[in-house]
Formats: C-alpha cells, sequence, structure tokens
C-alpha cells in the first residue's frame, strides 16, 4: 500500500489537469478523478508490470470517454433548481407525437396522384400553377386532386361518421 502511495499521490495534479482539460469543469473534472483513484486503489494488484503512470492515465482517460457519452447521451446534468420553469410548465408532447403519426398513416393511405399534390401544394408551399408544371397536368386536374385529397385525408382521421357532420347519415335517393 506504501508504495500505491508513493507512486499516485505525485500524480493528483497531472490527473487533475488532464481531467480538467477533458472535461472543462473543474469540479466534474475532481469527481472524475476521485473516481479514477478509487478504482487505481481497489485494481492495484490486477495492474501489469507497465508503467504505473500510463496504467493510471489510461484509466482516467477510459472513464472520461464514458462520462462525456453518457452526457452526450443524456443531456447535461441541472439541479431542479436551476431549471427555467418554461421548461417544466410546457404542455405534453405525446399527443403532439401521436397525431403526428395518425397523419402520415393517413397520408400513405392516399393515392399516389393525390398525396403528390397535397404535399406540393399544402407542405411545399408550390402554388396550383407550380404544382400543375412540377406534375405536367393541367391546373384544373391539380384543383380536383387537391380537393379530393383534401376531403379524403379529412375523412380517414376524424372517420366516416365525423366527417359527415351526423353520426349515420347517408345520402338518400328522392324520387
Amino acid at each position: 500500500m506504501s508504495d500505491l502511495l508513493q507512486l499516485v499521490e505525485p500524480m493528483i495534479p497531472a490527473l487533475r489537469r488532464y481531467a480538467r482539460g477533458l472535461l472543462r469543469d473543474a469540479v466534474a473534472a475532481d469527481d472524475l478523478v476521485q473516481d479514477c483513484l478509487e478504482r487505481v486503489v481497489a485494481h492495484w494488484g490486477r495492474r501489469r508490470n507497465d508503467d504505473p503512470r500510463t496504467w493510471v492515465f489510461a484509466i482516467l482517460h477510459n472513464l472520461a470517454v464514458n462520462r462525456l457519452r453518457q452526457t452526450a447521451r443524456r443531456g447535461e446534468h441541472l439541479p431542479f433548481e436551476k431549471v427555467d420553469e418554461v421548461v417544466l410548465s410546457g404542455r405534453p408532447t405525446q399527443e403532439d407525437g401521436l397525431l403526428r403519426r395518425d397523419i402520415l398513416d393517413a397520408l400513405d393511405r392516399l393515392p399516389e396522384e393525390q398525396r403528390s399534390v397535397l404535399l406540393l401544394v399544402s407542405v411545399e408551399d408550390l402554388s396550383y400553377a407550380q404544382a400543375a408544371e412540377v406534375l405536367a397536368i393541367p391546373i384544373g386536374t391539380v384543383m380536383s386532386r387537391l380537393s379530393r385529397a383534401r376531403e379524403r385525408l379529412r375523412v380517414i382521421l376524424e372517420g366516416p361518421e365525423q366527417a359527415s357532420g351526423r353520426p349515420g347519415s347517408h345520402l338518400r335517393r328522392v324520387k
């Protein structure tokens, strides 16, 4: 244990410098050095007969890389007191995701010619004339396809009962 102390203790300032250079945060760097020293003490008997300096720096480097990856994956950790209230008071977005998925599914159910006109005019904000030019069809065809696409999309999203205005209403033939 005394050889551990004699070999590792002089390395601590260099370990702190390296950790601060990697993490750019003094507190996180000190935590990283502490984690490194804990591993060094716990695994001192497993080290190879290599230079202990390279072994200790390798441990520190690997811990730093793991911590940087974790931060990139999870985002930066903030204490609850420092989180902006706007973030905490925002409305939930789960419903938006469900609606987005429903719209994309409904678009997939449209015929290709209706889908392409709807996307060009409604999403890409092309004029009827521009959409007609892109698709090489007359403007009247663009307008009729767009009308049918919007109506069909509304029926798919709302269901046939809600789309007609009254539940169970059907067209009747009058003589």
